[in-house]
């Protein structure tokens, strides 16, 4: 038995009160501990180590489990195993390989309870049937009550999307005036924003499965459709190739493992695939889940990254009644990327297992798996001209302190394509984007999961240009020192650096991870790299990722 648990920030959470059968030694808590603790779960922990624990970016949490290994030798472990002091002190503090610590954002009882709950059993949420998505689906504004022309003077190229994770909410930003536009209400911790290739509409989809299309054109951003398309989704992209513009939008979701394809106008719900499968190790999997997913600008495609499974599923989507899918096979555990310069190959981190996979989109095959550092996290990556490399994609790293470059010219550079070219230190491990801008000549990364203050608050920044030298030198920023918000109970996290549309500013959000301390976005002049603007508003809530309008809509990165 489940039951959902409404929370005031607007997203619809999942608390399951099964009856479970405890190991004699395992901890115990009250329903109510219990329900609470599952709810934190899922708004922090189930991102990487998944909705039944099997772990993924982030260790398995079973209370016991044993597997073999490529010789046949059996391995076993568990939550039980460690205890609940080891887990407490993990919980609380994280560790060197990318788990972040969480002694700022919980109490010490909420870290008690949780060393507990994830030495119980976990309980199999439900699933979510086009019928159920169906059953979610409100279209607010038909198309035919929307606007025939655009309503509003504000330039929406430079328009920033906003995440404010912890209110529910996006803040749609002028980025001429870094006045906020309008505050929208949505699902629980927005993960993406994504917009139609006509640049109307942005689609924004939370953690707790809901979809929300926003409409630029009205005098205010306009929620015109809304949709919850699973219980935990965490990916959306919308049809670019010639013929389809902004007729369909696909949504990825976490739990359960599967897609859905909607109407691009209405989010009307067409078509639901499960993920679940074979691994590309030829093992069963029940919770592939469907990381990032980009769409190909020259075929009616989706690009579909399945998580466990390490897979790129090549969605065809010209005809929905005989869908077809080209698979290939990567390495697991995918999760974030992107284009190259040329927007024919997508490279995407196989994180666990410390890879970037490669895949030609052009012609539909497997391309390369490139060895990195620990953990890749590239977001989209950054795409810059290396001074003797040439073109090279970026990525930095959650268990490791180094941005990783690597080639992406197989015709004028073949002997730099699809190789680690070169190994820049960064201020920290614990990253989650670089970024860089065509018109800028930095290349900028951040450090916002590393438990020391000074390292969270900072981004380091490489001249572009300097690359080619013998032994390049960073510059490393406290961003959040000059977002000056004084002393807060949370650590001061600056994270996700997204240019304008000019390229000659980067926006930082400063994020203390509570809702009820002041944060901050940081405005940083490209050229100078000093500060140009502190964005403070009340109504900014635990701001974080930020999406400017026609960079997301040209996938420039």
């Amino acid at each position: 038995m489940f039951k959902y648990l409404v929370k005031g920030a607007g997203f619809l959470a999942l608390s399951f009160m099964a009856s479970t059968t405890f190991a004699a030694d395992a901890p115990t808590l009250s329903p109510e501990a219990k329900s609470a603790s599952g709810n934190i779960y899922f708004e922090r922990c189930a991102g990487c180590h998944g909705m039944l624990r099997k772990g993924a970016t982030g260790k398995n949490l079973e209370p016991a489990w044993s597997r073999k290994d490529a010789d046949g030798q059996l391995s076993e472990g568990g939550t039980l195993k460690l205890g609940s002091s080891r887990l407490e002190k993990i919980i609380g503090y994280g560790t060197e390989g990318g788990m972040p610590n969480f002694d700022d954002i919980l109490s010490k009882d909420e870290i008690k309870n949780m060393a507990a709950y994830i030495q119980m059993p976990p309980d199999a949420p439900p699933e979510w049937s086009l019928k159920d998505i169906r059953g979610t689906w409100k279209l607010h504004v038909p198309v035919d009550q929307r606007p025939t022309r655009k309503m509003n003077n504000v330039n929406l190229n430079n328009v920033f999307s906003v995440t404010l994770r912890d209110a529910g909410e996006v803040a749609l930003i002028d980025g001429d005036t870094k006045q906020i536009w309008g505050v929208v209400k949505t699902g629980y911790a927005v993960h993406i924003s994504r917009l139609s290739l006509s640049g109307r509409y942005i689609h924004v989809v939370g953690r707790d499965g809901r979809l929300d299309m926003i409409d630029l054109w009205f005098e205010k951003p306009t929620v015109v459709a809304t949709v919850k398309a699973g219980m935990e989704t965490r990916s959306v992209e919308t049809s670019k190739a010639k013929g389809f513009e902004d007729k369909y939008v696909i949504v990825g979701s976490y739990w359960p493992p599967q897609y859905t394809i909607l109407d691009g106008m209405t989010l009307e719900p067409l078509k639901n695939v499960s993920t679940r499968g074979v691994t590309v190790d030829g093992d069963y999997h029940q919770e592939p889940r469907v990381a990032s997913i980009v769409a190909s600008t020259t075929k009616p495609e989706f690009l579909v990254s399945v998580k466990e499974t390490g897979m790129v599923k090549m969605v065809d989507y010209s005809d929905l009644t005989n869908l077809k899918e080209t698979t290939i096979n990567t390495a697991k555990f995918l999760h974030d990327g992107g284009y190259d310069a040329t927007k024919r190959y997508f490279l995407v981190a196989a994180n666990a297992s410390n890879k970037v996979a490669v895949v030609d989109v052009k012609e539909g095959k497997f391309t390369a798996l490139v060895d990195t550092a620990k953990i890749p996290h590239p977001g989209r990556g950054a795409n810059i001209v290396h001074p003797k490399y040439g073109p090279v994609w970026a990525t930095s790293h959650l268990g490791a302190d180094v941005i990783t470059l690597i080639g992406t010219d197989p015709e004028k550079h073949p002997q730099y394509a699809w190789k680690v070219v070169q190994e820049l230190k960064n201020h920290g491990a614990n990253s989650l984007f670089v970024k860089t801008h065509p018109k800028s000549d930095n290349l900028w990364a951040d450090s916002p999961l590393n438990p020391d203050p000074k390292l969270a608050g900072s981004v380091t920044v490489y001249r572009v240009s300097d690359l080619g030298k013998a032994d390049p030198q960073p510059e490393v920023i406290d961003i959040a020192a000059a977002a000056n918000l004084g002393k807060t109970k949370g650590i001061q996290r600056v994270v996700q650096g997204e240019y304008n549309q000019n390229g000659d500013e980067i926006w930082y959000s400063v994020w203390t991870g509570n809702k009820t301390e002041p944060s901050a976005i940081v405005v940083i002049d490209d050229k100078t790299r000093k500060v140009k603007t502190v964005i403070k508003d009340k109504r900014l809530v635990t701001p974080t990722g930020k999406f400017n309008v026609f960079n997301t809509q040209h996938d420039v990165y």
